[in-house]
């Protein structure tokens, strides 16, 4: 596909990125690494702002993925660098703890930190770490998590924690979100994760955020000649901040007064919202609506995902992106426009995609339009005097895996 206007980010092939890690990993260390695995940024069909929320969301995992060229330590230090950054950071991991590392080393101390305070790496063990990337980063495609996770696989294999099975995975899969909960101090749920962890090349992950029982759902667009693009108003994403805090503290104060654990047990939606703009405000019940509305539309999609009516499916995210827009307020103008000019362009649906507040829009649409949707967006973006969209592959790939 040929963007016209627009900057296309084609995916770097996962080895190639692994061997940028590597040489990353000898010019810091001055020694090959025992290892170098691989895990991948994310896109979420459906399902925006209830995984905390207990909810099922329907993520997939993109091409563009971290590596970590790792080796052990005797001496309970880790060291690491990445070739995004000019610093890197060096300390005890038994001096880790919440604030401390800051930056993007709180994704990969992090990791360490908790599985040393479950008794999962033993006294004195430490680590050398090299990270390269091509996962996007601030546009809401979940480079931490794919950070988190490509050390967290690398540093249990290398310890000798099992790793093959899915309920071993989510054990990493959890210390990789108490690591960004209590040491990044980002309060996200555990969907990016699970899917770095989880994911299965042409399938979306069906994930329960309450049980993290999860099952694959079939996605190639290609083979109904329908397209997905992802397209980036690249304005920084940041989760990391009051305005995701906040919404996600509405949705806990709203369960708390609804009297359940979480709005996922909500039963009578219509009751629920009566309840909440009495008691707690318009603000509450329309965050209320955005997740309970959100969470009913993530079971149509699999349905029509089911019977291969894919028009049904970008209708309903065409219906989130009013509801993260109107109920939720996390929506920005550049993401508005974005969804407004594909859809105008002919788009099937299309909807801002992770935390919001910047970051990418998901479109989807005949293969055919691809070529026309992109035009029209960065004609509108331009118009805007917003910044010049980037267009990204949006297949589903493979999970965190091992290089080399």
């Amino acid at each position: 596909m040929t963007v016209t206007s627009a900057r296309r980010v084609d995916p770097i092939a996962a080895d190639a990125v692994g061997n940028s890690a590597t040489e990353a990993f000898v010019q810091a260390f001055g020694y090959r690494p025992t290892g170098v695995w691989s895990a991948p940024g994310r896109a979420n069909l459906i399902g925006e702002h209830i995984d905390y929320a207990g909810g099922t969301v329907l993520p997939f995992a993109l091409p563009y993925v971290t590596a970590a060229a790792v080796s052990v330590r005797a001496d309970g230090v880790v060291r690491c660098v990445s070739t995004h950054e000019e610093q890197g950071w060096e300390g005890p991991v038994d001096q880790v703890a919440p604030g401390h590392p800051t930056g993007w080393a709180s994704y990969v101390a992090g990791v360490l930190w908790v599985l040393a305070t479950r008794g999962l790496l033993s006294a004195g063990v430490g680590f050398d770490i090299a990270i390269a990337s091509s996962v996007p980063i601030g546009s809401g495609l979940s480079s931490s998590a794919a950070l988190e996770c490509s050390v967290a696989l690398a540093v249990a294999e290398l310890t000798g924690l099992p790793t093959t099975e899915p309920e071993d995975r989510l054990q990493l899969v959890t210390a990789a979100i108490r690591a960004e909960n209590e040491i990044a101090g980002a309060s996200t749920g555990g969907m990016d994760q699970s899917v770095s962890m989880l994911a299965r090349s042409g399938s979306a992950l069906l994930l329960d955020c309450r049980t993290f029982a999860h099952s694959h759902i079939p996605l190639d667009p290609a083979r109904s000649g329908a397209a997905l693009m992802l397209i980036d108003s690249n304005t920084p994403h940041q989760l990391v901040g009051s305005a995701y805090t906040d919404r996600r503290a509405d949705i806990d104060t709203a369960a708390e007064r609804l009297g359940v654990a979480s709005l996922r047990s909500v039963r009578d939606v219509d009751a629920a919202l009566a309840r909440l703009a009495a008691d707690g405000g318009e603000r509450l019940a329309r965050r209320a609506r955005h997740v309970l509305s959100e969470m009913r539309r993530v079971e149509l999609a699999v349905e029509a995902m089911q019977t291969d009516n894919l028009r049904l499916v970008g209708e309903l995210l065409s219906a989130s992106h009013a509801s993260l827009r109107d109920d939720y307020e996390v929506s920005t103008s550049a993401l508005d426009a974005i969804v407004a000019a594909a859809l105008d362009g002919g788009a099937w649906g299309a909807r801002m995609i992770g935390g919001g507040f910047g970051g990418c829009a998901l479109v989807l649409c005949a293969a055919d339009r691809e070529e026309i949707i992109a035009a029209a967006v960065a004609q509108t973006l331009a118009a805007a005097e917003h910044p010049t969209p980037s267009v990204y592959v949006a297949s589903p790939g493979p999970p965190a895996r091992r290089l080399q």
